[in-house]
Order: structure tokens, then sequence, then C-alpha cells
């Protein structure tokens, strides 16, 4: 057992044992340097019988290597690669050198990560050991959290220990474990050797708890190597000097080897002796560290006792020494640690490393090793002696940054950068740079606005990029809700050659209009441009999806987003998945498939927090959000909306701000607070359409229920002009619904309900049924009004919303019902959203390993769901999925 650490065995004990039970867990350990983090994942490895182990950790010379650590962690597994879908094996391989590098999502190869890891736990638990996390390439980390995140039934313990306030990765949400000094009565137990009252109480204090200080320090102040009195200094310093102590006793030829070997960054021996007989150290000065067990040397490999003791075997030599040093070393390497080592050795500008630097840039970028491919550009330019090549290269870094999504690296890089050119493509596309940096951030309006700025400078020299990039803004502009900002790009689009612009012009002008409330003249513009053949790429799909919200094609959004998120799967677009999820959860919420929005819009949120995208983070959270609130959720629907409000105040965007505005007032309606609902939405009104058509339903019917029904004529007389112009069944069917509460008008409430047979929106439509049977109950028509109240509690039942279905049961009670109202049988009413969404799946003949591969998830979570789907839906094998009707659950 571990000194003073049995609350955290306990810990590890227990995940070891639900591994074993099929049930996956996490833990991040953290602590400063010398807490014990080491020794626990060793006891972890130690206690793990008969599982299979994999062992990796991050190394402080190998951090812009990309994939370097998650190369090192899975290459005993790497047989395995066979066993996995076609694009992860190629992602890996590639990613890892072992075969050309496919341009795909750098994510995919966390997806591989799973599906890998899940395959080892077939047979026997797995047990993954990351040590030194504060020292993993960026690439190799964002893997391990994506991979760790999803992890469910697969029999997989992941351990990662990281130092305190060190850590790199975004494991947001993931279990801690923090570990804190040992107690007294623990800690006198850890000094290695005797000493004097006096120097003991100082190691004690000194060390307060910490584990490898009480030892080393104990061992200094034994040997009058550390002087309890030399003054103040953080104890990671107070160790460093116990450390170089020690060095200070090897003879001359081994404090130069250890240094060496600190500098080589995977600790390859052939590697060390070499670059050590270059500086004239012979191969036996290694002996003496070895000997006083500073290093290990095994299969070829160097490694050191602590990394502490690397630390100090390298900062002891002097800065010529160490650049001396990476000279050797670079004479004895080859490819991106040959480059890395010249640029280490190099004293000041020297466009032979620079070069040879962005090559390794270039190779990092095939390999998806963004932050790699950032830092080698940047180091590159610093050794550049021409301002053009420069320029250049921080420009290039400036875009690396941004894929490897350090916003705000990759903002300072372009800055830079533009100080040092003024030609106009670089700096076109630096501006890009910056505009996806602030959106990012949550900024769509600044994006735009230094998208438009730039687009204007290389218009007339380059008519094809400002295209590009005034498409991007188009995109961004529409979610601010600008008409003016629309317009402006509308006009810059004009100007374009018509080849260049693409035919965006008419429906960029098209949404300024109707954001204008010109709705006559804008709403053909948009539809026009819905009726050309719809797009296959990505980036036409994106382009398209808002102008189909807006004209209110939810069938068109439908297949286009669900056509989005195929492609983005297939050619493993990770970064754009939640943007895809996004706009398809959204309009599952307006056709009400409640249940496959959940879905969508939680693996939406989660990738989104993967990446570091906050704008869609609180859009998907506001969609949740509006979820809880119909569910009558109150707590969760104010812990997901509140935010967002905070949000769109901050960043000054309107739809953000809307769809947590709407959460927050469908909650209020759903608990009696109509006052509270109207409040809120008729102070977020706007002029367009697109809103109006949001929130007029919910408007009307809090401003009926607080007997003010001429306060929503004006958002009423808008919806009905937008809903005119649009033809669409399932818009007349709301706006007919709006004039039945208006106008006590049983004329619209049949003629709502008719349109609603021609649009399948199971919510609205109960939400008809509903309004009708109250209206119908309170002028004592309770038999006619009995049939709508009960298909209303029906399809709320089935929709989980329950403050919907309790009104509708009151009603009934209202009008009569003499027996319990029991909800008509529906097996998928048991399953959970995303068990649901296997199920569907399932059915339509895809493996378990082609649905992991579609949803993110292991091929056994998969398989635990199909396990817990079935016996819910009276079968009893994938056979009999036929007989069900999926699509209606």
């Amino acid at each position: 057992m571990l000194q003073g650490r049995d609350q955290e065995v306990r810990a590890i004990e227990a995940l070891l044992s639900d591994a074993r039970a099929r049930t996956s867990g996490v833990l991040v350990i953290r602590g400063e340097p010398g807490m014990g983090k080491s020794s626990l994942l060793e006891y972890a490895a130690q206690a793990a019988d008969g599982a299979f182990v994999l062992r990796g950790a991050g190394v402080e010379t190998e951090v812009e290597l990309p994939f370097a650590a998650l190369q090192l962690l899975l290459r005993p597994a790497l047989d395995r690669l066979a066993d996995l879908p076609g694009p992860q094996v190629a992602a890996l391989r590639g990613a890892f050198g072992l075969a050309p590098a496919v341009r795909t999502d750098r994510l995919l190869v966390g997806l591989a990560t799973l599906t890998l890891w899940s395959e080892l736990a077939e047979d026997r638990p797995l047990l993954v050991l990351i040590d030194d996390a504060q020292w993993l390439d960026q690439a190799s980390a964002a893997a391990l959290v994506f991979a760790a995140r999803r992890l469910r039934s697969e029999g997989v313990t992941v351990l990662i220990a990281v130092r305190e306030e060190e850590d790199p990765l975004p494991t947001a949400g993931l279990p801690e474990l923090r570990l804190g000094g040992l107690a007294r009565a623990d800690a006198e137990l850890l000094l290695s050797v005797e000493l004097p009252a006096h120097l003991r109480e100082q190691v004690l204090a000194e060390a307060a708890g910490n584990p490898l200080a009480l030892t080393e320090l104990s061992k200094a102040a034994s040997t009058g190597e550390w002087e309890p009195a030399a003054g103040p200094l953080p104890l990671t310093d107070r160790l460093l000097e116990a450390f170089a102590g020690q060095i200070r006793r090897l003879p001359e030829p081994g404090r130069r080897m250890l240094a060496v070997a600190a500098a080589e960054d995977i600790g390859a021996l052939g590697s060390v002796l070499a670059a050590a007989e270059t500086l004239g150290v012979p191969a036996d000065a290694l002996e003496p560290a070895e000997q006083a067990g500073l290093v290990r040397v095994t299969g070829g490999t160097i490694r050191f006792r602590h990394p502490l003791l690397r630390s100090a075997a390298y900062h002891r030599v002097s800065s010529s020494q160490r650049r001396a040093i990476h000279r050797a070393l670079a004479g004895s390497v080859s490819g991106d640690r040959r480059a890395w080592h010249l640029a280490l050795a190099a004293l000041g500008p020297d466009e032979r490393v620079a070069d040879a630097l962005e090559r390794s840039a270039e190779r990092a970028g095939a390999r998806l090793g963004y932050a790699a491919m950032a830092t080698a550009y940047e180091r590159s330019a610093q050794l550049s002696i021409d301002q053009g090549r420069a320029a250049r290269r921080l420009a290039a870094a400036a875009v690396a940054a941004s894929e490897a999504g350090q916003s705000g690296r990759a903002g300072e890089l372009s800055e830079r950068a533009a100080q040092l050119t003024d030609e106009p493509r670089t700096l076109a596309r630096l501006a890009e740079v910056r505009a996806a940096a602030v959106y990012d951030q949550g900024s769509p309006r600044q994006a735009a606005r230094i998208l438009l700025d730039a687009a204007a400078e290389v218009a007339e020299t380059d008519p094809y990029t400002a295209a590009r990039m005034l498409a991007v803004a188009s995109r961004g502009v529409w979610t601010t809700g600008e008409a003016a900002l629309t317009a402006e790009v509308a006009r810059q689009l004009d100007a374009l050659p018509r080849p260049a612009e693409g035919g965006l012009a008419d429906v960029t002008r098209g949404l300024a209009l109707l954001h204008g409330g010109e709705l006559e003249s804008g709403y053909p513009l948009v539809s026009d441009h819905l009726r050309q053949a719809a797009p296959s790429d990505v980036e036409g799909q994106l382009l398209t999806a808002h102008p189909a919200f807006v004209a209110g094609r939810l069938g068109h959004v439908v297949e286009l987003s669900a056509a989005m998120l195929d492609r983005c799967r297939s050619e493993g677009r990770i970064r754009l998945l939640p943007v895809a999820l996004d706009q398809l959860a959204y309009s599952q919420i307006l056709t009400g498939r409640h249940r496959d929005a959940r879905s969508n819009a939680e693996q939406g949120l989660q990738i989104a927090q993967d990446v570091g995208q906050a704008y869609p983070t609180t859009g998907l959270r506001g969609m949740l959000a509006w979820l809880a609130a119909v569910e009558g959720d109150e707590e969760r629907c104010r812990a997901l909306a509140e935010p967002g409000v905070r949000f769109a105040l901050v960043h000054q965007v309107p739809v953000t701000d809307l769809q947590a505005t709407w959460a927050l007032a469908m909650l209020d309606l759903t608990q009696g607070r109509a006052r509270a609902a109207l409040d809120r939405l008729q102070t977020r009104r706007r002029g367009s359409s697109h809103f109006a058509t949001r929130i007029v339903v919910d408007e009307v019917e809090a401003a009926v229920r607080l007997g003010t029904p001429e306060s929503a004529r004006e958002s009423v007389a808008l919806f009905e002009r937008w809903a005119t112009l649009s033809g669409e069944p399932w818009a007349g069917a709301l706006l007919a619904r709006c004039h039945g509460l208006l106008n006590d008008s049983e004329e619209h409430f049949t003629r709502a309900l008719e349109l609603h047979q021609s649009a399948a929106q199971p919510y609205e439509q109960a939400r008809t049924q509903l309004a009708y049977g109250e209206w119908l109950r309170r002028r004592r028509r309770k038999a006619p009004a009995r049939p709508h109240l009960r298909a209303a509690q029906e399809a709320f039942d089935r929709l989980g919303a329950r403050p919907w279905a309790d009104r509708a049961a009151a009603e009934l009670r209202a009008a009569g019902e003499t027996t319990p109202t029991r909800p008509r049988t529906d097996p998928g009413t048991a399953l959970t959203a995303q068990e649901l969404q296997v199920v569907r799946l399932a059915a339509t003949g895809a493996t378990n390993r082609d649905i992991a591969a579609h949803l993110l998830l292991s091929p056994r979570t998969i398989g635990q769901h199909l396990y817990k789907a079935f016996p819910k839906l009276g079968i009893s094998s994938r056979t009999e999925l036929a007989r069900l009707d999926l699509d209606h659950m």
C-alpha cells in the first residue's frame, strides 16, 4: 500500500472493479510534482490483475511532435489496427507516420483510439495509464480526451496524471482526484534517513507533506548538499537543488552525458551515445549515473528517475553547452527531430534551419498536428532572414493555430504577420484567421466586419478570394439579424463578377430585406435560391441551411441537415459536426421530434466542448434548455439557458439571446407564469420574420391567458404576411391557431387541425388540440372537447412534455372524463433518446461498428444500448425491428 494514500487507492480499486464488470471509468489525478501521481499509476498497473495495460507519458521535449504521445501509448496494440473501420485505420496510420497522411479531421484519430480501446477490452479489461499529461502534444491530448469522454460500457479504465495548474487537456467534466500533502504521521514515516531534530523539522516543514520532497530533501540534508537556511524557494526549486546535488557527485563526463540524455527527446540510447561521441564524452560515462539510480537503461532507451531530475541535468549546463549538445544531436537523428535540434542550436537567423522547420511544419500539417505545425512555422519565421518569408511563415502559423482551436494564439500570430507585409493575398488570409478566431469566441458581427473590410481590399485583384470571404461573412451576419450588415455583404457580392459570387448576391440581398421587414420584396429572392439543386458539399449546405430556415422549408432543412451530417461523418470532419448537429436538432424541435433533437443536441454539445467552440456550445445549450422547459425541468432549463442570455449580452448575438429567452419563456408558460413569458418574448421581439416564426405562437398564448390579446396582434400580422408568402401548411396551422385564440374562432381551430394533417408536427398539433379542447370545454361543450383533450394528453405523454400532459389531464377531468386516461401503448416511450437513435440505425441493417462510427461511440456501447432497448420494445433480435413503426416513436 502507498503511505497515506488509502482513499486514493480505494478510488482506483473501485474503477478497476467496475472495468471487470464492463463499466468504463476515467480519473484525472492532479497534484504538484512529487505528490505521488506516478506511484498511484504504478499501483494501478500492479492491481489490475489480468487486465491489458497500455502505458504512455508526455515528454517535455516532444510537445511539438504531433501524436508522439499517442503513438507511444498505442504502440503495443498496433497489431490490432486491422480490427478498426477503414477510415479510422487510415487516420491512425497516417497520424503515426506508418502510411501516407490522409486529409481528414484530427479528431477522427480520437474516434479510432476509442474503437481500438473497445476492441482491446473485448476479451479482458483494459487499463490505460497516462503520466505527465501536462507534456502531451496537443494532437495526442485532443484524441485521448475525445476517446475518454465517450467511454461507457467497454470495460476500460483510464487514469491520467497531470501536474496541478499545468494541464493542456480540456478535461472539464471528467472526474478528478486532487492529491494534497500527507498528514504528519505519514510524512515522518517517509523520511529516508535519520536526521538531527532541527534538520528533521526543517525537512518536514519544507516538504509540506510532499512524498518525493520528504525522501529527496532528507537525503540531501544528511549529506550537507541542501541547506535549509538558504532562503525561501518554491518546493520545485528545492527539489531541483536536491537533484542537482546528486548530479554534482558524478564525474564531469557523467554530468555531460546526463545533459545529452536530457536533451534527447525520446531517450534513444543510440542517438545519445552518437552525440556524446561527437562531443568527446566516452560511452562508459553513463555508468555512474546508472549506479546512482538517476537513470535506467532498458531496451535501448534511457529513462530518468523523475522528470525534475531530467530538468536539473539539462539546465545545470550553460546555454552555450546546450546549443553544442543540440548541434551534436542533430547529427545523430533525422527528419523533424533533426530540424528542432538545429533550431535549438541556432544563435540567430538561419535560413537553412528555417527551411528545415518549414518542411517539418508541412509534415505536421499532413498528419493533422496543427498545434505542432503552428509552432514549427512560428520558429521558422523567427529564424528567417527575409522579411517576406517571415511574414508568409507567420501567416501559415496563424492558420495552423486556428485549425488547432487556439484562437487567441492565431489572432496574435496574424497581427504580428500583418505588421511584416503589405501583400494583399497574405493580408486577406490573415483576416480570415482573425475572423475565425473572433467568431469562435462568439462575435459573428466582428468577424463579418473583418471579412468585409478584407474582401474589399482584394476584390479587384482576386475576386474569387473575395467571394469566398464574403460567403463566410454572409453566414455570420445572417445570425446577427442586422439588415444593414447583411445588405453590405450583398452590395459587395453584387460588385463581383457573376461566376465569382456564385449566386450568393441575390439570396443575401433577400435576407437583408427580410431582416428589415420588407417581406414581399425579400422572400421571392430567398425562395428562388432554394429552387436550385441542393449543394453536395458541406460548405454549400452550410450556406443554404439558413435561407431554408428563414423560408420555412422545414422538410428541406431536415434533408439538408441530415445530408450535411452524413457528409461530415463520412469525411471525418468532426470540427463541423456541432454545426450540423445544431441545425438538425433545431429542425427536429420545429417538427416535434424532441427525443431525436435532444440526442443530437447532446452529441453536438459534447463535441463543441471538446474542440472549444464557445458559440456553438451556447446555441446547443439553448436548445437543450428549451427541451427541458417543455419537459418541466426548471432547474436544468435555467442552468442551460441563463448563461446563454449573459453570453449573448456580452457578445451581442441576438440569435443566441432569443434561443435562451425562448427556452425561459417556454418554462414560464409551462409553469403558469404567463406575465413573465409575455414580458420575455415581447422584450426580445425583433422585426425579422424569422424571429417572429419562432416565438409568435407562444407570445399569443401568453397574451390570451393574461387577457391582453391586442398586445400580440402586431406580431401575428407580421407572421401572417410571412406565412402567406411561404404557403407552408405547418405555418398556416400555427397562424390559424393564433387567430383561433385571439378571435375566439372555432373556424380557425378546425382549420388549424386540418392543416396539421399535412404537416407532421406532433407537439404543435397537440397544443392546437389542447387549445381547441379548452375552448370547447369552457363553452360547456364537454363531449366534443374530450377527444381533442385525450389526443393532446396522449401526444404530450409520448413526447415527455409533462406540464402540458398534466394540463390536458386537468382539462379532461373538468370535461367530465370519469375514468383515468392512459396514454396509448407505445414501447418507444421507454427508450432513451440515444437508445432510440441506435435502434433506428440498427433497423437499417447497419452493424454495431457502423453505428459506433456514425454516433462517435464505441461498438460495445452500441451493443449495450441494443441489449437494453430490445426488452423495452418487446423483441429479442434485430430481425424483429422490421415490424416496429420506428418513425413514430
